[in-house]
């Protein structure tokens, strides 16, 4: 393959100011992460210590093989909402290997609220269940929580993706053949308590584990009879009694000892096999990206020079690097696995969207997986333009990131605005993962667009109404607000807190959260034999 030669100037004062401005949204990016894994109060962690109970890392320590990662989901999620203390939504979720096994981590964390799932600890589950399902891992669930939030339970119950989706979705995987093993550390109520109800195999600890429908102050509300939480759902009683548990454990990393027995006993899984090569590093230090990257996510700046920083030797085989030049699209390695690369150069014209929709069959019939290097302002607008097909040429692009069937790999290492963030696989193209830079900014369009479009719309209705044109004060009083709002809810941190993504990355480690990602991806079947796609209008 040929070698991408870099041109960058490392000794450049636009290098320098560049690398300094994105090694301070990694430092803050660093900052917010610790928070979200070490801020809790004394009070939760003293009662913790105090009943004998592990804290959720050291449980994950215990769990999952020493010196192997941890591709964690939603680091951030929640961030900012509610009382801006429910770190991580109140639950960690994450890709580890467990005794030589790749499996889908959940563990409440009972240091927040008990362990109490909130709307936004509803949807990380859900994105946990469905990289699971995705990529057909074992899921192993930590499970300790006080259930529903009760003063949220209308945006918690009763619609299509609350919580009631967490458990049809285990008796899909459970039909998929999927192992799902849970280990009951705490309370498991109401609802929560099918979580172990449909698991395949549940461990349960004596005296802090247990499992009911109803505890004990709804009982006596609901029939006067006085009962304590062991009494009614601990682990003689399940486990001796009811069937519902079937591992006795005696504390907490009895029970981990026991899951990971587990896992160990479950039968092996023939990964999906690509052609791979040895592994490579780059030729350019990753970190380099930093000063690559301008300070202005309007300015542009070529995404080869990122390709030679990510892919092993930097080594990349362009295709049509003469046609549709602000798409790049060609064939590398990461970490050995060979990948198909789509990365924005620019805006999308008709040229480039048939030129990545041919990319992106090619690599399908191929059994290729993609990635998707996504910055982008959307796709050419203008009367020519559309004249010259844009959009049923945009449309094939489109319809060929929906229904390729190799896993799709997406990150969002700039702007992704309007339907350039369809055509890059966005969320809503189902991307295995999806990553996003400390950079990153979302929206339908930028806010000084947006509040342009705003000001013409209400100027026509005024013409069309024999009135005078907005002032520019009037105008002001449109635009700002447009402006404050689009800068607010496209900013990376909004994004990740919402769970638009599956987390926040440091640009320097894309590479290996690619190949981390990309390992998972391949317990799964390519299912190449699904091949084909729907109508291209011509």
């Amino acid at each position: 393959m040929n070698v991408i030669e870099t041109t960058i100037d490392t000794r450049s004062e636009t290098y320098r100011k560049n690398f300094e401005t994105m090694s301070a949204l990694v430092e803050d990016l660093n900052k917010e992460l610790k928070i979200a894994w070490d801020v809790r109060s004394e009070k939760s962690l003293k009662r913790l210590a105090e009943v004998g109970k592990l804290p959720t890392p050291k449980k994950l320590e215990l769990l999952l093989d020493p010196n192997t990662p941890f591709l964690e989901i939603g680091s951030l999620a929640a961030r900012g909402m509610y009382d801006g203390k429910i770190h991580k939504a109140g639950t960690v979720i994450g890709v580890g290997v467990v005794a030589g096994r790749e499996v889908l981590v959940f563990a409440n964390d009972p240091t927040i609220k008990g362990g109490s799932s909130y709307p936004m600890t509803v949807k990380k589950s859900l994105r946990g269940q469905i990289i699971a399902m995705e990529n057909r891992l074992p899921s192993v669930n930590l499970l300790d929580s006080a259930g529903a939030y009760l003063p949220l339970q209308s945006e918690i119950f009763p619609d299509a993706d609350d919580g009631g989706r967490i458990f049809y979705n285990q008796a899909l995987m459970s039909k998929m053949g999927l192992p799902q093993i849970t280990a009951v550390m705490g309370l498991c109520t109401a609802g929560g308590a099918y979580i172990p109800a449909m698991s395949d195999e549940v461990v349960h600890v004596r005296g802090h584990g247990a499992i009911f429908l109803g505890g004990p102050p709804l009982v006596k509300a609901a029939t006067g009879e006085e009962v304590t939480a062991d009494e009614l759902g601990g682990a003689e009683l399940h486990c001796g009694e009811s069937g519902v548990s079937d591992y006795y454990a005696e504390d907490d990393a009895h029970a981990i000892a026991i899951v990971r027995q587990l896992v160990a006993n479950l039968p092996p899984n023939e990964k999906t096999r690509l052609a791979c090569r040895p592994p490579r590093p780059p030729l350019y230090d990753p970190k380099e990206i930093y000063g690559i990257v301008p300070r202005d996510i309007a300015e542009p700046y070529d995404i080869r020079e990122v390709i030679a920083r990510i892919v092993d030797g930097s080594e990349f085989m362009e295709f049509k690097e003469m046609y549709g030049s602000t798409l790049v699209c060609g064939i590398a390695h990461i970490h050995g696995y060979p990948v198909g690369i789509l990365g924005n150069n620019g805006i999308l014209f008709s040229e480039s969207a048939l030129k990545g929709t041919q990319f992106i069959q090619l690599c399908d019939r191929r059994g290729i997986p993609l990635v998707f290097l996504q910055n982008i302002t959307g796709f050419i607008i203008g009367r020519d333009y559309e004249r010259g097909g844009i959009t049923k040429n945009g449309h094939k692009m489109v319809n060929a990131v929906s229904t390729a069937t190799v896993p799709k790999f997406t990150v969002m290492v700039g702007a992704s605005f309007g339907a350039g963030n369809y055509a890059m696989c966005g969320r809503g193209y189902s991307p295995r993962f999806l990553w996003t830079w400390p950079n990153h900014q979302i929206g339908v369009m930028g806010g000084a667009q947006a509040a342009d479009v705003l000001v013409t719309l209400q100027n026509d209705q005024r013409a069309r109404a024999g009135q005078p044109p907005l002032t520019p004060e009037e105008a002001a009083l449109i635009r700002e607000p447009v402006i404050a709002a689009a800068i607010k809810e496209g900013d990376a941190y909004y994004s990740t807190s919402n769970l638009w993504d599956d987390g926040i990355i440091d640009p320097a480690k894309t590479r290996d959260v690619l190949g981390l990602s990309i390992s998972a991806a391949l317990n799964a079947p390519l299912r190449c034999d699904t091949w084909g796609y729907g109508i291209f209008r011509m």
